[in-house]
């Protein structure tokens, strides 16, 4: 099991779909999983740490763990099959439930726990990209959100 961070939220085009993306803590591949835009959202918040007026379903579940004195150790993306991720939550009682990974991921980022991937997903659906490579795509992302029609010597 390799040891990922979660980059954050993206949004593939044309398609529009959500991914969470995970990046090896000690490599270069990054690891796109497709996700559904609640989950998205919800992973979007907690690292931003925005707290919601009212628990949301996972707040409600990391709420729920604390209430039971029981902690999350470890959530685990074990397998992908038929293009569908597959993850496992680690309890510090030692049962392990199966979960979605967007979910598991929202969870650990509310909990503090880590996020580990399977070498063999990693191999199949992980994705290189060298620390430079993506520190350009990141300068362009940030000219793309400041620059402006008047920037080009035209007004719509």
């Amino acid at each position: 099991m390799k040891h990922m961070e979660v980059v954050g939220v993206r949004v593939e085009m044309p398609s529009n779909q959500p991914i969470v993306l995970l990046k090896e803590s000690d490599g270069e591949r990054y690891l796109p999983i497709w996700i559904g835009a609640v989950e998205a959202t919800a992973i979007a918040l907690a690292q931003q740490g925005v707290v919601p007026a009212r628990p949301l379903t996972h707040d409600l579940f990391r709420d729920v763990l604390d209430a039971l004195d029981t902690g999350l150790n470890t959530v685990n993306i074990t397998a992908l099959s038929d293009g569908i991720f597959y993850a496992e939550l680690v309890f510090s009682n030692g049962v392990e439930v199966s979960a979605r990974p967007s979910d598991s991921i929202a969870l650990a980022l509310r909990t503090g726990a880590p996020i580990y991937a399977d070498e063999d997903v990693i191999d199949e659906a992980g994705v290189p990209i060298p620390d430079e490579q993506e520190d350009e795509v990141e300068k362009f992302r940030e000219f793309l959100d400041q620059i402006t029609p008047e920037d080009f010597g035209r007004t719509t």
